[in-house]
């Protein structure tokens, strides 16, 4: 049995989990619902940041060592699974319609934040 987790595991058609590949079947999914006319950036956005809300409001009254064991109640840890799924979904979506690189961009910004506070 494969680990659905496991970004190591090829996706469903047997092709390696990379960025394009989970956009791909994004957008696969989205245009099998008819769901494009509902994906702008300003629904994206929107949606993203319900859902990180929803992941913030599971560690909402934890204290600094519950959170850290969150992932040890397996019940906790599959809705906070869930949830980063969901906020990498919107993100990848958004980043596709606004023709966003995010490895570039997060390259770009590590950068420039290793220039903004050196050692």
């Amino acid at each position: 049995m494969t680990d659905p987790l496991d970004a190591t595991q090829p996706g469903p058609h047997g092709e390696p989990l990379d960025v394009a590949t989970l956009q791909r079947r994004l957008a696969e999914f989205a245009a099998a619902r008819n769901w494009q006319p509902y994906h702008t950036p300003k629904n994206l956005a929107t949606a993203l940041s319900v859902e990180a809300s929803e992941l913030v409001e599971i560690f909402q009254w934890l204290t600094p060592e519950e959170s850290a064991r969150v992932m040890a109640d397996p019940d906790t840890a599959h809705r906070v699974t869930d949830e980063v799924a969901d906020v990498l979904a919107y993100l990848l979506q958004l980043c596709e319609v606004l023709g966003v690189d995010p490895l570039a961009a997060l390259n770009a910004k590590i950068d420039r934040n290793e220039r903004r506070f050196p050692i």
